[in-house]
């Protein structure tokens, strides 16, 4: 049975963007950035990857799958960020969307993502944002967590929902230059 995988970037004080969506207040490394690219390949939008030396083909290694929230796809101001992977945008206000490989969700989020994890492929990427992974916690199989040492101070939280709490432990932690560490946590 394929996993649900939240991967996502986190501020110390849990924040995966700020008020205004924002995501450029982590501090980068070029050793991260490395070994990202050389271990999930999958995160980089397919039109951005020959601008950052990533071959346009490079081959799906977790996921073949991405979820978002509305305000996760809208953010990143393209409309088919991943090519590589199928596309699924959770929301009940964004008509159908103008690009035939993003597929519009309006229903129930939990009942989409039991249908992917009966099917065949790859993992399934829980790429964001905040509310869509609060209403998904139930099904979280796994979360990679990139936690920068940064206090954003507010913005989009982790998990923004109702009060929950639901146990993970965690299986291995990789520390680099500046000071990031990546966590992997599995359901407890």
């Amino acid at each position: 049975m394929r996993k649900l995988v939240y991967y996502v970037a986190v501020s110390l004080d849990g924040y995966i963007a700020g008020p205004g969506g924002e995501f450029d207040f982590y501090p980068l490394a070029d050793d991260m950035s490395a070994w990202i690219d050389a271990h999930y390949p999958e995160p980089m939008p397919t039109s951005i990857r020959a601008l950052t030396g990533m071959p346009v083909d490079t081959p799906n290694k977790n996921w073949d799958t991405v979820l978002m929230g509305r305000g996760t796809y809208e953010a990143g101001g393209i409309a088919n960020p991943y090519a590589h992977l199928k596309q699924y945008v959770i929301s009940s206000s964004l008509g159908p969307s103008a690009d035939p490989a993003v597929e519009v969700v309006a229903g129930d989020p939990v009942a989409l993502v039991r249908e992917l994890k009966r099917s065949e492929g790859l993992d399934i990427w829980l790429c964001g944002g905040g509310n869509l992974a609060a209403q998904l916690v139930d099904e979280i199989d796994e979360m990679i967590i990139k936690s920068y040492p940064v206090v954003a101070g507010s913005g989009i939280p982790a998990f923004a929902g109702a009060f929950t709490p639901t146990l993970f432990t965690p299986a291995r932690r990789l520390e680099f230059t500046n000071n990031a560490q990546v966590t992997w946590y599995s359901r407890a």
